[in-house]
């Protein structure tokens, strides 16, 4: 599916957060970013699924994975350990809330989740 086809169903708020996050990993992450819209989320991909947005109700969770805990009063859940990698969750409401920190996370897991199969 599309970017386009998949906010044809979603809440309004969830497209706001995606356009704050989707450019700045496009700039930073390069051909190697690989953004796939899935009927329960958008996927942000190199090797594997290193970021992914799933509408809630009321906020988006931005899901993220890193080879370290991260231990910090923005992340909305306990970390969980997965493999090698921990997984993060920051509920997101508005994209105002899409702040400097959360994208240096973001670039952080593409950065450590290796280069692309393809590459």
């Amino acid at each position: 599916m599309s970017i386009e086809e998949y906010f044809e169903t979603g809440p309004e708020f969830e497209r706001p957060i995606f356009e704050a996050i989707a450019p700045h990993l496009e700039a930073e992450c390069g051909d190697e970013l690989w953004i796939e819209p899935v009927s329960v989320g958008i996927f942000f991909k190199r090797r594997s699924t290193f970021a992914q947005l799933r509408t809630m109700t009321k906020w988006v969770a931005v899901g993220f994975s890193l080879p370290h805990r991260l231990d910090h009063s923005r992340l909305s859940r306990k970390p969980v350990a997965h493999g090698k990698r921990w997984f993060h969750v920051v509920n997101v409401r508005t994209a105002d809330d899409v702040d400097e920190l959360l994208l240096d996370w973001l670039v952080d897991a593409f950065d450590t989740d290796g280069p692309s199969a393809s590459g």
